[in-house]
């Protein structure tokens, strides 16, 4: 089990996880300031619940879903307000390479963005990425092929 609540425990989580799970709500969300809320709010619910990890992995695996519960939450509050979520949020760099890329990823729905982004963002394998999300691997895979394949749909919209 991995000990919690001490400031050196604290500081290693942030110091490790906090540009990933940055890059990750960024992917759902579109906005910088939105991904920070997200990721502050994943940190501020690990702190507040101060939960049990059996070892690092479990840890990571429990950031990443707080993280994307969050986003989901902040990107559920952004369409409620009945404004687009692009119109609403800023984009991170929208002259930037592949940013067409990041915006089709981010309009994917949850389920299979977060997926796409896990694995060719971050580097995660399907085995991997399963067990960060709890999830069969049969079922990631699925995910990450119909992911792929509206993407390619999207893509080629914007482009005809």
């Amino acid at each position: 089990m991995v000990p919690f609540g001490t400031d050196e425990t604290i500081c290693r989580i942030v110091t490790a996880y906090s540009d990933m799970l940055l890059r990750l709500a960024c992917t759902r969300l579109g906005s910088a300031a939105d991904a920070e809320d997200a990721v502050q709010e994943a940190f501020l619910r690990l702190l507040t619940a101060r939960p049990v990890f059996r070892d690092t992995e479990h840890e990571k695996a429990w950031l990443i879903r707080t993280t994307l519960q969050r986003a989901s939450d902040i990107r559920r509050k952004a369409e409620q307000r009945n404004i687009p979520l692009e119109e609403a949020a800023e984009p991170m760099t929208p002259d930037s390479p592949g940013e067409e890329l990041r915006s089709a990823v981010r309009a994917l729905p949850e389920k299979y963005g977060a997926v796409i982004h896990l694995h060719y963002y971050e580097g995660y394998s399907i085995r991997e990425i399963a067990k960060l999300l709890g999830l069969p691997a049969a079922t990631v895979g699925t995910r990450l092929a119909r992911g792929r394949e509206r993407l390619r749909q999207m893509l080629r919209e914007d482009v005809v």
